[in-house]
């Protein structure tokens, strides 16, 4: 294995220097990725930026992306909405509800400061409630599911939830979440589940379509090693036409109707002209990743890797893991330097001496991320470093 896994990280040039643990924060693109994004413009430039054969291809890249994209996630290609980032896929979702004054929006505690701003701008404007509830503390002991239960009310309009905890790395019970606001009992319709999957997508199995997820933001350039630019929403089927756009522009409508009506899939949400050649980058990355296994095999070296990490961290006299008495379920491990070390310090000597990790604010600790891609003996001489 460790053989196969060095052949395939020869196409991850940016591997090759450095001692990289911050795909939770951008991915390494494929040598491979690039070089198609390159030919790509070569391309566009050889046959015309504008006219009729390249508007043909376009739309075609398009829905090539859309379906290299599902068939990571367990979806549908025409559920799938092409944005800029996971953020911006949050956006599409949180503006696009009709919101009436006194409905509640309910996240975790464990929310991106982006996705936060959104909702309190959201709260302001149409005078919504925004309530937070306490999963941080659930991550050694505790039930996700109930502590998000027991805060519903009778007014809760959506919950916001990320699927990966970004600062602790907790996996959160998508299914059981999601079945538990469709179905509480004093809403005349099914509290709305919105997901921020910023550190799933490309790090863990995904079947959005069995989940039953209403929208699920994801981005692109993280665990799946696709250039920065390129995120995806997930719309659930039925929603689709019911979800209404922010942003509008041609891309969103639909030509055949003299009334330019909008379309009825994913594309309704999308506004105008994007670099394109990105999405070509990204479905190679998608390939390069599927060439070496399934999500299901990666998914589990990624664990094994983190468990090595983790209970090597164990072993550090001072250091403590969030994560207790069990590895975390993710590849995101975060600890707390030894007692008076700053982990901002930590990080910045640790990266003068060519290893990537990165520093949380809340809780105020040190991160560092283990893919498929990490090797053992890279994690060997990170525990040296520290």
């Amino acid at each position: 294995m460790t053989s196969e896994i060095n052949t395939h990280r020869q196409n991850f040039i940016g591997l090759q220097d450095k001692y990289y643990f911050n795909y939770g924060g951008q991915g390494i693109l494929p040598q491979s990725a690039l070089n198609k994004i390159i030919d790509t413009y070569k391309f566009i430039d050889k046959i015309g930026a504008f006219g009729i054969k390249i508007n043909s291809w376009i739309q075609e890249n398009i829905d090539n992306a859309k379906t290299a994209i599902a068939s990571e996630v367990g979806a549908k290609p025409k559920t799938i909405v092409l944005t800029e980032n996971v953020t911006s896929s949050c956006n599409i979702a949180l503006w696009g509800i009709e919101w009436q004054e006194g409905d509640e929006i309910l996240l975790t505690d464990a929310e991106h400061p982006g996705v936060i701003a959104s909702i309190k701008e959201i709260a302001r404007r149409f005078e919504v409630k925004m309530t937070v509830c306490p999963i941080i503390q659930t991550l050694n002991n505790g039930n996700p599911v109930e502590i998000i239960k027991n805060h519903l009310t009778a007014k809760t309009r959506l919950l916001v939830i990320s699927h990966v905890l970004w600062n602790t790395g907790q996996v959160l019970p998508l299914k059981e979440i999601v079945q538990v606001c469709h179905n509480y009992p004093h809403q005349n319709k099914p509290i709305q589940v919105l997901v921020d999957g910023a550190q799933s997508a490309g790090g863990i199995p995904l079947n959005l379509v069995e989940s039953e997820v209403d929208y699920y933001g994801c981005t692109g350039h993280k665990w799946l090693c696709g250039a920065s630019g390129v995120g995806f929403l997930y719309i659930r089927e039925d929603l689709l036409t019911s979800l209404h756009p922010t942003f509008i522009g041609w891309r969103g409508l639909d030509f055949t109707n003299s009334d330019l009506t909008f379309t009825d899939d994913g594309s309704r949400f999308e506004v105008a002209t994007s670099a394109y050649p990105l999405y070509t980058g990204l479905q190679e990355a998608i390939a390069t990743h599927q060439s070496w296994g399934t999500i299901e095999e990666r998914y589990d070296r990624i664990k094994k890797l983190s468990a090595y990490l983790w209970s090597k961290l164990q072993q550090i006299e001072g250091i403590e893991c969030l994560k207790k008495d069990t590895p975390p379920e993710s590849g995101l491990v975060s600890f707390y330097p030894k007692p008076g070390q700053d982990p901002q310090k930590i990080v910045k000597m640790l990266e003068e001496k060519g290893f990537f990790l990165r520093t949380l604010a809340n809780p105020y600790c040190i991160r560092a991320c283990v893919h498929y891609l990490t090797l053992e003996s890279e994690i060997d001489e990170l525990i040296a470093q520290l």
